[in-house]
């Protein structure tokens, strides 16, 4: 057949493989950079993605098989390539409008496990088809190269290597290239470019008939419209007052500025990660709940106080404190430093804060410095990492703080069931420090945890309460004073080998989701959805 003659040389099916192989691993990360935004990118949303993309993969070996077996004409394999790169052509285009129309259909139908469900949703309807179409290259392209029984094995061989090393391509790439330097919606539509250009080498070399592979200029004219389309990678694309929206090697990442103050979130659902109030007052939210821990370690009393935060985001921790208290030494560790490059250009970070690019936990098992006070604010909304909620890391926290010193821990998702994500990690901190106290912030799901082995910690803060000379932060700390409660502990407990915290933060997801829609759920059941529409718009 003369369409096969570019084949018979063996080294295009290689080539095919190779970038198929590539093209998936491509495809599977950059499904977790366009679900991040909604769903975080945890263990169980990666489980999900790669659950789904198995599945279809493996019925995509199925059905390559059968197909290959019934019509052994390569036509139909880069045809399927062509559909397949469509597709994915199309997930910047609408991937981002079907996420948010699963999201929107199961919110009032799903009453448990809604961020697993509607993630796994979203994977079946955006994923699994050109997936599948993928899948059928590898069974294809061993029909069209096993001439004989003699080298079949040396051909599959290759076959495969050729798969894994263009699929060890396709993890690197987008990771450290593509989505942090032009984003995850152009990432899409290269790997799309690459898989068109592919099979048109195919058709045009088989001197194919245009009448017969209408798919291919079908398939450029919508590659072209979504390469003009599809190239914002605005996740929130509902929202008006962004200065900033980008993606690093860890997060996607949206600075959003008013009159009053700069925000930044990496989740376009769920909270924000700080905030710089442009009239240098407080805030009102955790970070000045968490100026406690300072007045618990004797700010007032000591020459010098040395300070670290776990977690630095864009500082505003470390701005506060820095404009409350004098001689104080603040240190950040922050593992992404596109975020610290974030809070010079847009939250005034103070230039005498340092900040490390690191992980919190390898950093302080790196450094022999003790602290005065040590933040953790390093769980991020949903996501949790389980190596900074273990025994072992507030183990480490403990063995870097002074004989008086103060830990703060910020969690950001307070429920009212026992056995939440927060009872395990204050039963876990309570295994490793004697004095533990907590306060809910108000207005939000935060809850601040102080802990010490300072029996006089409350005493140690009252005092320096009383030397307070500004009158603001003197009445928030009063507030925070009179609603501190002694953390009565449980048995409940986090280790590096034992530590479910994804499961645990979806639970407290689906109460915090629940307690938000209660009031639309009423409605709807009431009214229907004419009653909700007019309520909503």
């Amino acid at each position: 057949m003369q369409e096969q003659a570019i084949l018979k040389r063996k080294i295009y099916l290689y080539l095919t493989e190779f970038f198929a192989g590539m093209s998936v691993m491509a495809v599977e990360l950059g499904a977790s950079r366009l679900l991040a935004p909604y769903f975080s990118s945890s263990q169980i949303v990666w489980t999900i993605i790669i659950g789904t993309i198995m599945i279809a993969m493996a019925l995509g070996n199925i059905y390559g098989g059968k197909s290959a077996d019934r019509d052994p004409n390569p036509d139909r394999l880069y045809g399927r390539i062509i559909v397949a790169a469509i597709w994915i052509a199309l997930i910047p285009v609408l991937g981002r409008y079907l996420i948010i129309g699963i999201s929107a259909l199961l919110v009032f139908t799903v009453n448990n496990n809604f961020l697993i469900i509607a993630a796994f949703a979203a994977c079946m309807v955006i994923f699994v088809f050109p997936l599948f179409l993928l899948g059928t290259v590898t069974p294809s392209l061993v029909k069209y190269s096993v001439d004989s029984l003699d080298d079949n094995g040396k051909t599959v061989g290759y076959l495969n290597a050729s798969n894994t090393i263009g699929s060890i391509i396709g993890t690197f790439v987008p990771t450290f290239v593509t989505i942090p330097a032009v984003g995850t919606s152009i990432t899409f539509l290269a790997f799309s470019g690459i898989l068109l250009i592919l099979s048109a080498i195919y058709f045009i070399s088989a001197k194919t008939p245009l009448k017969r592979v209408k798919k291919l200029p079908v398939g450029m004219a919508i590659f072209l419209v979504c390469c003009i389309v599809g190239r914002d990678n605005s996740f929130a694309f509902w929202q008006d007052q962004l200065v900033y929206e980008g993606e690093s090697v860890y997060n996607y990442l949206q600075v959003a500025e008013d009159e009053e103050k700069v925000v930044l979130s990496t989740n376009v659902l769920f909270g924000v990660q700080s905030v710089y109030m442009k009239d240098d007052k407080l805030t009102g939210l955790y970070y000045d709940y968490a100026m406690a821990a300072p007045f618990m370690a004797g700010v007032h009393e000591k020459k010098k106080m040395n300070v670290l935060i776990l977690g630095m985001g864009t500082g505003t921790f470390a701005t506060q404190c820095s404009r409350y208290f004098k001689d104080m030494h603040l240190e950040g560790v922050e593992i992404d430093e596109k975020i610290t490059k974030l809070s010079e250009q847009y939250f005034n970070l103070p230039e005498n804060v340092e900040v490390t690019t690191y992980d919190g936990r390898a950093y302080l098992a790196a450094v022999d410095k003790k602290y005065d006070v040590i933040m953790v604010d390093a769980y991020q909304d949903i996501t949790i990492p389980f190596q900074m909620s273990s025994i072992e890391f507030f183990t480490l926290v403990k063995e870097h703080l002074t004989e008086d010193g103060v830990m703060v821990v910020n969690m950001n998702m307070r429920g009212s069931k026992s056995g939440s994500i927060n009872d395990y990690i204050s039963d876990t901190i309570s295994h490793v420090f004697r004095e533990v106290y907590t306060v809910d912030v108000n207005g939000s799901t935060n809850r601040e945890l102080f802990a010490s082995n300072k029996e006089e910690m409350l005493k140690t803060y009252e005092e320096n309460l009383q030397q307070e000379k500004n009158k603001e932060l003197q009445g928030m700390m009063t507030m925070v004073q009179e609603n501190l409660k002694s953390y009565q502990p449980g048995k409940r407990l986090l280790t590096d080998d034992q530590a479910p915290v994804e499961l645990l933060g979806m639970q407290m997801i689906d109460e915090i989701i629940q307690e938000e829609l209660k009031y639309y759920k009423d409605i709807y059941e009431r009214d229907g959805i004419h009653g909700l529409m007019e309520q909503v718009l």
